[in-house]
């Protein structure tokens, strides 16, 4: 019986994929979250108080993403993302170390100009990255 009348939001949506992603062996990224140990809290298997906790913060166009992809889904570990910090967020990005801080290959493309594949093959050839960057 539906009771909040917002079935197929875009909230919704991330509730149900957040849920597929935990708790459903047969997902196609479950290995990646729910597999790996990655769970919803107590509270938001409801959709009700999940919707509570992030509607005021959601926008159209941004999806959920977990602030450290190593804790669970909770409103404390939980934000609306666009689709460029969901990729600078991916537990599979080579981070790379400059001037004593780590950025992704596309966040060191975006300050510089430089495409990503060509900052990553300057790299691989053994370039240090601040020649690697100029």
């Amino acid at each position: 019986m539906k009771t909040h009348k917002l079935s197929n939001t875009p909230m919704h949506k991330a509730w149900m994929r957040m849920n597929k992603r935990c708790n459903n062996p047969n997902y196609e990224s479950y290995h990646r979250y729910g597999g790996r140990g990655i769970r919803v809290c107590e509270r938001w298997k409801s959709f009700e108080n999940f919707y509570y906790d992030m509607k005021d913060s959601y926008k159209p166009g941004l999806s959920l993403e977990r602030k450290d992809n190593d804790l669970d889904y909770c409103l404390s570990n939980c934000k609306w993302a666009t689709k460029k910090e969901q990729a600078n967020n991916r537990s599979t990005n080579r981070l790379i170390l400059f001037r004593g801080e780590s950025f992704t290959l596309m966040q060191l493309s975006d300050m510089t100009g430089i495409n990503r594949t060509t900052i990553a093959a300057r790299l691989d050839r053994g370039m240090h990255i601040e020649c690697a960057i100029k």
